[in-house]
């Protein structure tokens, strides 16, 4: 059985983490207790043959992002802004339906459009134009997809409750470090650890619009709707070849060359995390014992309690 890594995301004051069989979202409510959630992960999906097909098993983690992580999200905001929820007691609102899948098709759509089909529209404009080349038509391409990545996250990195985002991210990370450290998973221990992260999803973002600029070189279409229909087709292939360098970059880290090529990544990571509050490393934890345990990892998953600080957990 190849080697499985342990992730997850932040979400609304809390944090989400993934196993092999289940999922765990972890959210302090306005009471201050930390409510928890779980659930199974579909078979099908997590443990079946796609998960072991090199290039393909990336789009379980497009999965992760996009449909996991807004089930999750929405599921946190209602914790968040619950008033009196009983103690123990999950809100009423589904983690799953109607909401949730419109959620995940917007995001999609907005993704989509804003970071693939926009630059391939402004670069062809522009080549019309200026009688640009095609070659230099799509290096300006990638370059405003980069440029219009890292302005969204300066700009979003501005509000204040995206960067209570931002340090939960700092949690989640510093959890998953202390974990595959070896590390006590309690509040003192984890602080110890970086905030960056070889696997983060901000990296592997990076490396899909960096990859997508070398594949889309030779589809630079003179018809337009070609153009940006082969960029809907190439995203599952940039996302699989994504993944797969990003699961290489993570064993050989330590190569010299290896941490040059991931350095932008862990660079880009400080604009999407922050140093978090104990309180944020508690909630971190909280979300990844139970996928520890569910995976037979008991032993770690309860080998310090949470402080008295933490008083609900509820699944």
């Amino acid at each position: 059985m190849s080697q499985f890594y342990y992730g997850g995301q932040a979400v609304i004051e809390g944090v989400m983490m993934r196993g092999r069989r289940r999922l765990a979202v972890a959210v302090r409510n306005p009471q201050g207790a930390i409510v928890v959630h779980e659930e199974p992960l579909p078979p099908r999906i997590y443990q079946g043959l796609i998960t072991r097909i090199p290039f393909v098993r990336g789009l379980v983690l497009l999965w992760d992002a996009l449909v996991l992580g807004t089930r999750a999200l929405l599921w946190s905001a209602d914790v968040a802004a619950a008033e009196a929820a009983p103690a123990g007691e999950n809100p009423p609102s589904p983690f799953s339906g109607p909401i949730a899948w419109g959620m995940v098709a917007f995001s999609l759509a907005l993704g989509i459009g804003l970071f693939f089909l926009l630059p391939a529209a402004v670069a062809n404009s522009v080549e019309i134009g200026l009688g640009m080349s095609k070659t230099l038509s799509a290096l300006l391409e990638g370059l405003l997809r980069l440029a219009l990545f890292i302005a969204y996250i300066v700009a979003i990195g501005r509000l204040p409750d995206i960067r209570r985002v931002f340090a939960y991210h700092g949690a989640e990370h510093k959890t998953i470090n202390a974990y595959e450290a070896g590390a006590a998973l309690t509040p003192e221990s984890v602080a110890r650890f970086s905030t960056l992260h070889t696997r983060c999803g901000t990296s592997f973002l990076l490396f899909v619009l960096v990859i997508s600029i070398l594949l889309f070189v030779p589809l630079q279409f003179d018809s337009w709707y070609l153009r940006l229909g082969s960029r809907l087709l190439l995203i599952p292939v940039v996302a699989g070849i994504a993944y797969e360098f990003l699961r290489f970059s993570t064993r050989y880290q330590k190569n010299p060359l290896i941490r040059l090529l991931i350095t932008p990544g862990l660079a880009l990571q400080k604009l999407t995390t922050r140093e978090p509050e104990p309180a944020m490393l508690e909630v971190a934890i909280a979300a990844l014992r139970p996928v520890l345990a569910a995976d037979g990892l008991e032993a770690v998953a309860t080998a310090a309690p949470l402080s008295s600080a933490s008083p609900g957990v509820a699944s």
